[in-house]
């Protein structure tokens, strides 16, 4: 019997709120959360059942290979209304060694903002453990971290060990690693709320992990957002229809909609099927969807594409290459 093919897949949303705002899952594989498919024949299967079955033709070979059934990426839509405690998060090998996860690389996407938005990202000038540590007790510590004025269509990579926060009114999409490895550093004298953080995961615990050094921002050249190990994060303005191939990069592909609207089409037992994905919207790729068409159907149409062709070391040699990417 001739496997079914699968097709680009839009997840339900989860939502959690908490003082300062909420957060909506928009694509997870967390365990505590995972997506749940919203459309056709996979519709009511979780992102971890999806991984369960299909494994590197929903990742990629590439990708499996190093994450096996953990699927790499979260999405989620911040939407900030106050102010978000202090957190930071460890990179792969501390986090690995210590907890048995992956660590978090992750950029921020500025999608609106608001009255009194800004950020706070890594240190304003070099400090250490000590001081630090005594200025989230009694909740000063935005005195030495690094204010941003933050702007719609602004993105900050956050790499691991970079303290950060944002407050004020200010929409956030995060790209992420699939782990829950934030760390609660100072929630500004209110109680910790229930499901935010793992209460296990300490202050004291984050301290020989953060980079106390002055943090030094170097915005984006052009519209490749974030080229790391864990992803890599390509803003796409849309004016006009663009044929992809998927076979180059040995992953999936995310689309997250920033602006306006397209539709995703290709062929599926010889017909063309379209597959819109909207402003707020995700959209998962799976890499054995090789070849798509991207229409826009509204005007300044702008999406996110986000791919993780992470390579596994080899054993002997601890080689890193693996196929290009187109």
């Amino acid at each position: 019997m001739e496997e079914r093919k699968l097709y680009p897949i839009k997840f339900c949303t989860l939502q959690d709120d908490y003082s300062w705002g909420s957060e909506e899952f928009k694509l997870a594989d967390l365990g505590y959360r995972d997506s749940l498919v919203r459309e056709g024949w996979l519709a009511g299967n979780s992102l971890g059942e999806l991984m369960d079955t299909y494994m590197d033709r929903i990742s990629g070979d590439n990708s499996y290979e190093y994450y096996g059934r953990q699927f790499p990426t979260c999405v989620r839509l911040l939407k900030v209304r106050g102010k978000m405690p202090l957190r930071v998060h460890p990179d792969d090998d501390t986090a690995g060694q210590r907890y048995d996860f992956l660590g978090k690389d992750k950029l921020w996407y500025v999608l609106r903002t608001g009255k009194d938005a800004r950020v706070g990202i890594g240190m304003k000038q070099s400090t250490d453990a000590e001081t630090f540590f005594k200025a989230c007790l009694d909740a000063s510590v935005d005195g030495l971290l690094n204010i941003v004025a933050p702007h719609a269509g602004q993105s900050l990579r956050i790499r691991p060990g970079t303290v950060h926060y944002a407050e004020g009114d200010i929409d956030i999409l995060e790209i992420a690693q699939s782990s829950p490895m934030d760390f609660c550093l100072c929630p500004w004298g209110r109680p910790m709320e229930d499901g935010e953080f793992d209460p296990s995961l300490t202050l004291a615990d984050a301290l020989d992990f953060i980079d106390y050094r002055r943090f030094s921002y170097t915005p984006p050249e052009g519209d490749t957002l974030a080229d790391c190990e864990a992803f890599t994060i390509t803003r796409m303005k849309l004016d006009s229809p663009v044929k992809c191939n998927n076979s180059g990069y040995g992953s999936f592909i995310l689309y997250s909609c920033i602006k306006g609207a397209a539709s995703l089409q290709l062929d599926i037992l010889g017909q063309t099927a379209a597959f819109p994905v909207r402003e707020g919207e995700t959209m998962l790729v799976p890499a054995e969807c090789e070849d798509f068409v991207i229409v826009p159907t509204e005007k300044d149409t702008v999406l996110l594409e986000t791919t993780s062709d992470r390579i596994q070391p080899d054993s002997y040699t601890g080689d890193r290459s693996g196929s290009s990417t187109e």
